[in-house]
C-alpha cells in the first residue's frame, strides 16, 4: 500500500519545483494541473459536459481555457458550474493514478488541496512556503499576469499560513538547496513511519 503525500501551497510559493524535487527522490508523483488539462483537451472528459453548459468555451473540440476564463469572470455562477463538472473527474483521475502506481510513496500535487477537501485522502500533507515578498516576486518575474491579477487570486485561496497550519509538514522554499534537504527529510520521517506502523 503506498503512503499518499498531498502537497499544496499558493501561487508562486514553489510548489511545482519541490514536486520535482520529490520525482528526482523515487516518488511518484500526480499533478492536478496537469489532470485538468488532459480532461480539457480533445477527447478529454470535461470537454462535451462543459460543451453542454457553455457551448462557446469549445474551441477545436477542446476546452479553451482562456473563453472559459472570461465566461467564468462575466457570470458569477459559472464558476461553481465548472467546478460541479471538474472536481469529480479531478478526483478519478487522481484515484486511478492511485491504483495504478507501485511506488512506496505517491505525492498529490494539489493548489487547493484544502479548499476541495483532498486532505482527507492523504495520509499526511506537505505545504510550500516563502514570504510574501518573494512569492509576489517570483509570480510577476513570470511575466503572465499582472499585480491585480495575482491579488484576486490570492483573493480566492485559503491564505497559506492557514495551509502551513493545517499541514503536517512545511517545507520553506527561499533556496533549491534548502528545499531538496526539507524533502529529503520529509521523506526519511515518513519511511520512518512506514516502517513502526
Amino acid at each position: 500500500m503506498s503512503f499518499k503525500l498531498g502537497l499544496t501551497g499558493s501561487i508562486g510559493m514553489g510548489k511545482s519545483t519541490t514536486a520535482k524535487i520529490f520525482a528526482d527522490a523515487g516518488c511518484a508523483v500526480w499533478d492536478a494541473d496537469a489532470a485538468v488539462h488532459r480532461l480539457y483537451d480533445v477527447g478529454g472528459a470535461a470537454v462535451l459536459p462543459v460543451e453542454a453548459m457553455f457551448p462557446d468555451a469549445i474551441s477545436g473540440g477542446a476546452v479553451d481555457r482562456g473563453t472559459l476564463r472570461g465566461i467564468i469572470g462575466r457570470n458569477p455562477d459559472a464558476l461553481g458550474q465548472v467546478e460541479g463538472i471538474v472536481h469529480p473527474l479531478v478526483r478519478d483521475d487522481r484515484e486511478q493514478f492511485a491504483k495504478s502506481t507501485r511506488s512506496e510513496i505517491v505525492v498529490f500535487d494539489i493548489p487547493l488541496l484544502f479548499e476541495t477537501g483532498a486532505e482527507a485522502e492523504m495520509d499526511a500533507v506537505v505545504c510550500v512556503a516563502v514570504s510574501p515578498q518573494l512569492q509576489e516576486k517570483r509570480v510577476l518575474e513570470r511575466g503572465t499576469m499582472t499585480r491585480e491579477q495575482f491579488l484576486a487570486i490570492l483573493e480566492k485561496q485559503m491564505p497559506n499560513d492557514e495551509k502551513c497550519k493545517r499541514s503536517d509538514f512545511v517545507i520553506e522554499t527561499d533556496t533549491l538547496e534548502h528545499a531538496k534537504q526539507q524533502v529529503h527529510d520529509v521523506l526519511e520521517q515518513i519511511r520512518k513511519q512506514m516502517i513502526n506502523a
